[in-house]
């Protein structure tokens, strides 16, 4: 907690070194991940209950006591834990970090324990006050901005209880996605070595049932790699357009770390075509490296928006492009949990302007009849059918929006209208990916 509120740290990142650090297994290690988790995930409001509770600004507490109140609170309120345990165990760490706040402590914990989770939303946002989106964001745990996002994108303005569902999803943990790469083995093979279970809908997809990816031995030898399943089904729609004329040149124009990169590379293997892969960063230009090793992938450190002016990124040098555009990540809130807490409605602006340039960078690279697929880990209107319609307006460079439905598995629910498709956790148990297929007309406009 201390190092992803102060050094804004990633708990995926820093938790699972902390855990072996303690010689945590098993049953202790599963409650450490979920107390930690749930906690990061619901930070916004245990810190609107504690300021009731303290009746004071949680930024007026002490950071280590403020973090110590949020665990005994999430304890308290979202776990089966005996609430004289959670106070127990929080005092005592309060005792560890700040001993002259135990008096102080023990106050907030007890007023805390007076009511349940749907006892203090209903003190915090009463349902009379006539602001669905501020109980929404309270009972679930989202900022505002972020719940009226999702409400926008659903089109479920009048359906708070559609939005409420996709908030939801986000508060739970969802499984490891693994992708078998084809060529190399099949998901039933993987399903059977790790024990899980084959995806509902890629056809490359395996949900591990537990333990750590790290140890998967199918991993480790570049069989399969994890990827949620959402990620999974834009790539595979991207190789399973249809195109005019060759195919033999794939371009992934931001690549890293390589998740998509690696199935496309495996695809592409078994078509005869070779995939360029395309990062600005050079760790993570490395690791595309590493995550394509062995498949027909060259991995060159650049800016996507440099094509035409490097040997590597000629213009119509392409018949797929990928533009797997870097974005607010609202999609895999349920991944990240901190995540909805650092992004702010600023973040927008550079980024959308980004991701139209990517888009258009990308249309300069597709030759006449070949396809890009613009993707997003996001639901948010400015990064999807806003940036899409706005990057062809300015790219210059006539393209024909493709339905992606039919690249699709044909017993998904829910594709909504198309040409485009956005994915949801609770709808289809995948990231909340964004999709648009568009095919590249003859010469400038």
């Amino acid at each position: 907690m201390a190092a992803v509120h102060r050094d804004d740290a990633y708990a995926n990142l820093v938790l699972p070194r902390l855990l072996r650090q303690a010689r945590l297994h098993g049953r202790d290690a599963a409650f450490a991940t979920e107390l930690t988790y749930g906690t990061l995930r619901l930070t916004g409001t245990l810190d609107a209950i504690i300021a009731v509770a303290a009746d004071r600004d949680v930024a007026r507490i002490d950071p280590p006591v403020r973090d110590a109140l949020r665990l005994g609170a999430y304890q308290l309120l979202r776990t089966r834990v005996a609430p004289h345990a959670a106070a127990s165990t929080t005092v005592d760490l309060v005792r560890a970090v700040a001993p002259g706040a135990i008096g102080f402590a023990n106050a907030v914990l007890r007023r805390i324990a007076e009511r349940d989770w749907d006892g203090w939303i209903d003190r915090l946002a009463p349902s009379a006050d006539g602001d669905p989106v501020h109980r929404l964001a309270l009972a679930h745990a989202h900022p505002e901005w972020i719940v009226r996002s999702f409400s926008d994108s659903l089109r479920a303005g009048g359906d708070p209880e559609e939005t409420a569902r996709a908030l939801a999803a986000d508060n739970v943990a969802p499984p490891v996605h693994l992708a078998a790469r084809p060529g190399l083995m099949t998901a039933a093979e993987l399903a059977e070595e790790v024990g899980g279970k084959v995806g509902r809908y890629s056809p490359y997809a395996v949900y591990l049932p537990g333990g750590a990816p790290g140890d998967v031995a199918a991993i480790h030898e570049g069989r399969a790699h994890v990827q949620d399943e959402g990620s999974q089904l834009v790539a595979a729609a991207l190789a399973d357009a249809p195109v005019d004329g060759p195919d033999d040149r794939w371009l992934d124009l931001c690549a890293g770390p390589g998740g998509k990169s690696g199935l496309l590379g495996a695809l592409a293997a078994q078509r005869d075509a070779r995939l360029t892969a395309v990062e600005v960063t050079p760790h993570r230009a490395q690791l595309v490296t590493t995550a394509t090793r062995d498949l027909p992938v060259t991995v060159i450190t650049a800016d996507g928006r440099d094509v035409g002016q490097i040997e590597e990124l000629p213009e119509q040098g392409f018949d797929r492009v990928l533009v797997d555009a870097p974005c607010t990540g609202l999609g895999s809130l349920r991944r990240r949990p901190e995540s909805r807490w650092r992004r702010q409605p600023s973040d927008l602006a550079p980024l959308t302007r980004l991701q139209r340039e990517l888009l258009a960078a990308g249309l300069r690279a597709v030759r006449p009849g070949g396809v890009v697929a613009y993707v997003t880990c996001s639901p948010h209107l400015v990064e999807t059918e806003v940036g899409v319609t706005e990057a062809c307006r300015r790219s210059g460079y006539p393209a024909d929006l493709v339905d992606v439905r039919p690249l699709l598995p044909v017993d998904m629910p829910d594709l909504g209208g198309g040409p485009s498709v956005q994915l949801w956790p609770h709808r289809h148990g995948t990231d909340a990916m964004f999709l648009a297929m568009l095919r590249r007309g003859p010469g400038p406009s």
